[in-house]
């Protein structure tokens, strides 16, 4: 998930140049900031963190946005419980 969360931000202009400013990477650096440890798990954080862009991904993905915190978590390395009924 946080692999198509990457490419949803670099296919919109305005979210990859806000993605940028917010990380710190220099566009010529995402190849190599890609490769450390956690950098996906903030590219969910990042979706995650702005409503709009939160909805809109969920969207793009087909998936609930609750997902997407979870998938986060799970790359964290944290601690997660299935809902179970």
């Amino acid at each position: 998930m946080a692999i198509v969360a990457l490419g949803f931000i670099a296919s919109d202009t305005t979210e990859l140049t806000r993605f940028l400013a917010l990380t710190g990477i220099d566009p010529g650096s995402i190849r190599v900031a890609a490769k450390e440890p956690g950098f996906l798990a903030g590219v969910l954080a990042y979706i995650a963190g702005n409503e709009r862009t939160l909805l809109a991904f969920a969207a793009h993905a087909d998936v609930a946005p609750e997902e997407i915190e979870k998938a986060r978590i799970i790359l964290t390395g944290a601690d997660w419980e299935r809902d179970t009924p």
